[in-house]
């Protein structure tokens, strides 16, 4: 069947999600092992590619495949995690933190949330290569062959959307 992965998963084509599990399948791996404990990406993984099946006929063509997987990724890590029963310690038993009084930890914080603002504000075929070079852990040549664009185009869009980050960044910082 001719067209695009996305517009044969959202047409329902049986072989489109297997080509999916294949080509996206190390990029929702890579960004479960950021957000659950390791023994659980694999049952989670399952999972998400499940619902990108029964969800399909809500998959828009004309928007990225893989966001739109990465939000099925997010939203179930989320739901995972919440379910997870909280583990209590007691106070006396927790040791004093290492490294000072914890502003280095704090700094860090606060510099990945103004990196997250300061992504939002990214034109969004900008913000997608560079969310997929670095949250993905995707080559310049992967993130061209998933967004099927020529490889200087890739390159382009995360030059520029990296002198942009680092502009809006400078302001916030300001």
């Amino acid at each position: 069947m001719a067209g695009t992965l996305g517009s044969r998963l959202a047409s329902g084509d049986d072989d489109a999600l297997e080509e999916c599990y294949r080509s996206h399948s190390s990029l929702v791996t890579s960004y479960l092992r950021r957000l659950v404990p390791a023994q659980e990406v694999e049952d989670l993984r399952q999972v998400v590619f499940s619902e990108v099946w029964r969800s399909r006929h809500r998959y828009d063509p004309g928007r990225s495949l893989e966001a739109w997987i990465l939000g099925i990724t997010r939203k179930r890590a989320i739901d995972h995690l919440r379910m997870r029963a909280l583990t209590t310690v007691p106070l006396d038993s927790v040791g004093e933190p290492s490294g000072g009084d914890g502003r280095d930890t704090a700094d860090a914080i606060g510099r990945r949330d103004q990196v997250q603002r300061a992504l939002a504000v990214l034109p969004g075929p900008q913000r997608e290569a560079i969310e997929l070079a670095y949250y993905g852990d995707l080559t310049q040549r992967e993130i061209a062959e998933r967004l099927d664009v020529p490889l200087g185009t890739v390159k382009a869009r995360t030059a520029r959307g990296l002198h942009r980050l680092s502009t809006v960044l400078s302001a916030l910082a300001a």
